[in-house]
């Protein structure tokens, strides 16, 4: 007797999808089905029967030929979309989608017949640059401020001052007011979420809080009490307060002022460990310049990477996306572990799903970003060896040695590979495209080569195949 086969037929997509048309033998429909009803039967408690000894008649009668149908469904399609995936060398990003729905093939499923299912799923795109030498970018030419110096001796001085009672003047800019306030929505007269406090310290500075809540203030004096009518700006984080005017019942129970340091060497020696005034200024600038100088880096590397990005042909896959949401959404509540945070009760299904919105246009970004990348590797043939990696992991090997978790090596090693494989790729564009640096007055363009920065790592993810139960729309 011929053994049927599994017939396979593949259609492609857009968006860089791919359908799979499985017309599945009866023989492996009739065989599912059997292990089926010998895994339940192994398991399945019928008074009067042993356990695994319940006839098969019997056990059908109990559960139902439709629940047993159903479980051997999963099966079938679970076994034979692997199998068609190893047949056609398909690698899918997401889990198969059910064209006509479960219930509907339920409905027809006879294990005496072959089956034909169609399942769809994305497939990694084909990547084609339409240009990869010769981009050209405009960006606007930057100088170091020597304000910023001041400004950063400021703030130190700001962190190391000393907090001084005040209770012979009104409240001013500046100080730290200790309040409580009570705030109501002024057409609904609803108290708003958030909008209250018994006490709270607030630097009376301009920009924090709502417009009006702090100018409000200025003036005050301690046990004073005020009203304060104001409106929520339109950009407003809590969208339910955008626009609205407010009520604020406002009372100043204490005040209080910085005693700023004196800009001296006993100031350099409490604030940056240095000998005098003159070296702590040195080092600040050569900090803030350095810092100043990346950043110019990165924003020549950043409009490299979106020339480079445009460039790119190819259909996106939403899967691709969505894997890139989810793990921006994974980072995001892990710097919240690490900083102390229930992650189980702070990250509700609300706000997943507003991080998964707000993310999603960087998430598309980085993933066209990373696929132009890629593309480029590919067209330049360019690639990192097993020895540059080597290399590198010398670099690590005090900290793998003095770690106190075990590091897997491979996986180091693949972040490593992809770094230095990104760096190559970052400094072949600085070398093969132009910058055009625009003044301020844009009266003049000057042209230089770029220099190399980091950008979002890519991310390769492997689907585990399962089946999507929905019926489809």
């Amino acid at each position: 007797m011929i053994k049927e086969e599994l017939i396979v037929k593949t259609t492609a997509l857009p968006q860089s999808r791919v359908a799979l048309e499985l017309e599945i033998p009866s023989n492996t429909c009739k065989s599912c089905v059997n292990e089926t009803i010998n895994s339940i039967s192994r398991s399945a408690k019928i008074p009067g029967f042993r356990l695994g000894k319940i006839p098969k008649q019997v056990l059908i009668q109990r559960i139902g030929i439709t629940q047993l149908h159903a479980s051997a469904l999963e099966k079938i399609i679970d076994k034979s979309w692997n199998q068609a995936l190893k047949m056609e060398s398909i690698e899918p990003l997401s889990e198969p989608e059910l064209v006509d729905g479960f219930e509907s093939i339920l409905k027809i499923f006879n294990p005496e017949k072959p089956l034909k299912i169609t399942l769809q799923t994305d497939i990694a795109p084909e990547l084609k640059l339409k240009k990869s030498k010769g981009l050209s970018v405009e960006i606007k030419k930057s100088k170091f401020d020597p304000k910023s110096i001041d400004e950063a001796l400021e703030k130190s001085r700001n962190q190391l001052a000393n907090i001084i009672p005040v209770n012979n003047r009104p409240a001013k800019l500046g100080d730290i007011a200790v309040v409580s306030f009570k705030g109501i929505y002024k057409d609904s007269k609803k108290e708003i979420d958030g909008g209250s406090s018994d006490s709270m310290d607030l630097e009376l500075e301009k920009n924090k809080m709502i417009p009006g809540f702090v100018e409000g203030i200025v003036g005050m004096k301690i046990d004073d009490n005020k009203t304060l009518t104001l409106r929520f700006p339109e950009d407003y984080s809590h969208e339910d307060s955008r626009g609205k005017e407010a009520i604020f019942e406002v009372s100043l129970k204490d005040l209080k002022e910085k005693e700023l340091p004196e800009l001296n060497d006993d100031f350099a020696k409490q604030s940056g460990n240095k000998d005098s005034l003159k070296e702590l200024k040195k080092d600040i600038e050569k900090q803030l310049k350095e810092n100043f100088d990346n950043a110019q880096k990165n924003i020549k590397v950043e409009a490299l990477m979106d020339a480079l990005s445009k460039e790119l042909d190819a259909e996106i896959p939403k899967a691709m996306i969505d894997i890139e949401v989810r793990n921006n959404i994974e980072q995001t509540a892990q710097r919240f572990a690490q900083q102390g945070m229930d992650i189980k009760s702070t990250f509700t299904p609300e706000l997943v799903k507003s991080l998964a919105e707000s993310t999603r246009p960087q998430a598309e970004k980085n993933v066209q970003r990373n696929l132009a990348l890629k593309a480029l590797s590919e067209r330049e043939k360019i690639t990192v060896d097993d020895e540059e990696i080597d290399q590198k992991m010398k670099e690590y090997k005090d900290e793998i040695s003095k770690s106190p978790k075990q590091i897997d090596i491979q996986k180091l090693k693949d972040v490593v590979r992809n770094d230095l494989l990104q760096e190559k790729l970052i400094t072949w564009l600085e070398e093969n495209s132009a910058v055009k640096e625009i003044n301020e007055k844009a009266t003049k363009l000057t042209t230089k080569t770029t220099t190399k920065a980091t950008t979002k790592k890519g991310v390769k993810t492997k689907s585990k195949p399962k089946v999507n139960k929905k019926e489809k729309n």
